[in-house]
């Protein structure tokens, strides 16, 4: 009986306590936790104005990239706690390794043998504000046109280019 116990203690009661729930923007992606009364207050007030820095992919081409995911979460986290949408302005840069996930659903199944699992969580992004920008140094150097990514994705000269000037527009730079 007191291993049950301990065992539920440990295992089972912090997925009660932190359980995941879906977003108000976009709910099929970007779950996040909720938390209650944080001493560090988010400001309901400000404008929230965020880039996300998103310079590699993950091993396994089956599953969306994590950190366009992020842009995801960073609206429904903020939209959740209080913030107005219209409040929310966010970029995504993307070049390196990441760029084979911005690629159409054709051009990504020649490399992997799939759809693109990132299309339909990009294109949600986008009808959600959200810019999403590629490395033209990027795509250059790796063969890539206009024509091989989704329609959402702009490109720039440079993810450099995109990320100075973007920055110069007060945008946050969030680069894990």
């Amino acid at each position: 009986m007191k291993n049950n116990i301990l065992i539920f203690t440990i295992v089972l009661f912090p997925l009660f306590i932190f359980s995941q729930k879906k977003g108000k923007i976009i709910t099929e992606y970007g779950n996040t936790y909720e938390v209650n009364n944080p001493d560090f207050k988010t400001d309901l007030n400000k404008e929230l104005k965020v880039v996300f820095d998103v310079g590699r992919t993950f091993k396994d081409s089956t599953k969306v990239n994590p950190l366009i995911n992020t842009a995801a979460r960073y609206l429904n986290m903020h939209v959740d706690a209080g913030v107005a949408r219209e409040k929310l302005k966010v970029a995504l840069v993307i070049h390196g390794n990441a760029a084979n996930d911005v690629l159409t659903n054709a051009n990504y199944k020649s490399i992997y043998g799939i759809d693109n699992p990132n299309a339909k969580l990009i294109s949600k992004l986008s009808q959600n504000g959200v810019q999403v920008v590629l490395c033209g140094q990027t795509a250059a150097h790796r063969g890539i046109t206009k024509n091989d990514v989704l329609p959402e994705i702009q490109f720039a000269l440079s993810a450099m280019t995109a990320l100075v000037q973007l920055q110069n527009n007060n945008y946050r730079l969030i680069n894990f």
